[in-house]
């Protein structure tokens, strides 16, 4: 706690404690997550308003995201397109797809451009996609926010599909940290008795979304399982199989752990 408390002195108080500043500790003492009390989290390069109270970005989505903006700038060169476009689905605080637009924004030559579709179904977390749009200086012709359940209001095609949608299963609830469970959205966490309820329907219907050569960048549950149990790894493979997926590759986390796969068309 006291390195919560610290950290939230320097972060939000900038080392001068105020009346705020003690109210702010009773909130974590009551176990609110100390990126709520703060009020935003930094996620390459971007800051993340957290108002809202959105699923707070985790450091593996980070870290696989930074991969797949380098392997977009690599595909990107190698097709010398005039520009591209990327849809962030179920996405949040709109994090990835902002991480996209500001690395993007300096790399691309003049007359090309990056454009993000983000599609969030919560009326919440496309309030706070607005808010953090306007935070991070994006110009409005550069994204469009669509609500959207899965892909039921996305229309046409794009050049790279990212989601992180909710891959938690049910029976796994009393395995969270008390703070996620009590605080974070539910209905960004759990993904059905397995898991895999939002990936199901995500892998059945992203193709028809996807340019050709286009590229999906999703997020998993990064667990190993148990014999008992399997991986959800082995069951997404057997998804990308029955949905005639025919080149992808699973990749690990900083932590080593199985935590997201690249599919190409």
């Amino acid at each position: 706690m006291d390195k919560e408390i610290n950290w939230l002195l320097k972060e939000k108080y900038f080392g001068k404690p105020n009346k705020n500043f003690y109210k702010d500790i009773e909130r974590l003492k009551a176990g609110e997550p100390l990126d709520y009390v703060i009020g935003f989290i930094e996620f390459l390069n971007c800051k993340i308003d957290l108002s809202k109270k959105p699923l707070i970005p985790r450091k593996e989505t980070e870290f696989w995201v930074e991969k797949a903006i380098e392997e977009i700038g690599r595909v990107f060169c190698d097709r010398k397109k005039h520009g591209f476009s990327v849809l962030d689905i179920f996405a949040g605080s709109g994090c990835i797809g902002l991480a996209i637009l500001r690395d993007f924004r300096k790399r691309l030559p003049a007359g090309m451009q990056a454009k993000v579709f983000f599609a969030e179904k919560n009326h919440k977390a496309i309030e706070q996609i607005k808010i953090n749009c306007s935070l991070n200086k994006i110009k409005p012709a550069r994204y469009k926010i669509i609500r959207s359940n899965i892909f039921s209001n996305v229309e046409g095609k794009y050049d790279f599909i990212f989601a992180n949608p909710p891959y938690i299963p049910k029976k796994n609830r009393n395995k969270l940290q008390v703070s996620v469970l009590n605080f974070e959205p539910k209905l960004a966490l759990f993904g059905g008795s397995d898991g895999l309820f939002y990936i199901r329907k995500f892998l059945k219907n992203a193709r028809n979304h996807l340019n050709l050569n286009g590229i999906i960048f999703m997020e998993f549950d990064g667990s190993t399982g148990s014999p008992q149990v399997p991986p959800q790894k082995k069951k997404i493979e057997g998804l990308i199989k029955k949905y005639r997926y025919s080149n992808y590759e699973f990749h690990k986390d900083q932590y080593n752990k199985w935590r997201w796969i690249s599919i190409e068309t």
